[in-house]
């Protein structure tokens, strides 16, 4: 009797420090989610602060772009105003939509394209590009690493037990970027 009781402390004993090491890991990859969503956020908002400099210099060159200087504007502007991370992912992809129709109007202007300062912003805006989309990547992981922590047994019990539920935000490639530029010279 005295064996089994202690066999029995040792079986829960192991069971306690099983859950609460899932519980943690769990917890540790929720909070990963948090943190590369806003290194996500800081690069989309490097982005935003590099835009109106962009417009501005456009501008001079290509007046009659006025709509699409306006479209850049108004996407910057639903970044500002998102909430969510559905919202800013949203507004994200109209950036992107956006900023690629002004590279294509670009190509009609080769006195803006040799422009210093147009350079200048074009290469820290293409730096910027590459961090997103390296801090996108990172997002996608710890997303993906979560929901496996959340789905695979035991851990859906224990997220289930938590309230913990899997992550279904992903950052995706919208459509029109799946079709390959036309490039011309």
């Amino acid at each position: 009797m005295k064996k089994f009781l202690i066999g029995l402390v040792i079986v829960l004993a192991v069971m306690v420090i099983g859950y609460i090491s899932i519980y943690n890991g769990i917890v540790s990859k929720h909070e990963t989610i948090t943190a590369k969503w806003a290194q996500v956020e800081n690069q989309l908002q490097r982005r935003n602060d590099l835009i109106p400099n962009l417009v501005n210099t456009v501008k001079g060159y290509a007046a009659h772009e006025k709509t699409l200087l306006v479209d850049i504007t108004n996407a910057r502007s639903q970044w500002g105003k998102a909430t969510t991370t559905e919202d800013k992912i949203k507004a994200a992809g109209a950036e992107d939509a956006a900023l690629s129709r002004l590279l294509l109007v670009v190509e009609n202007y080769p006195n803006l394209k040799a422009d210093q300062s147009f350079l200048k912003l074009m290469d820290e805006l293409a730096g910027t590009e590459n961090r997103i989309a390296v801090e996108r990547m990172r997002y996608n992981e710890a997303v993906q690493d979560y929901n496996i922590s959340v789905k695979k047994f035991p851990g859906n019990i224990i997220a289930g037990m938590a309230g913990f539920k899997p992550a279904t935000e992903y950052f995706k490639a919208e459509e029109k970027a799946k079709t390959v530029p036309e490039v011309k010279f």
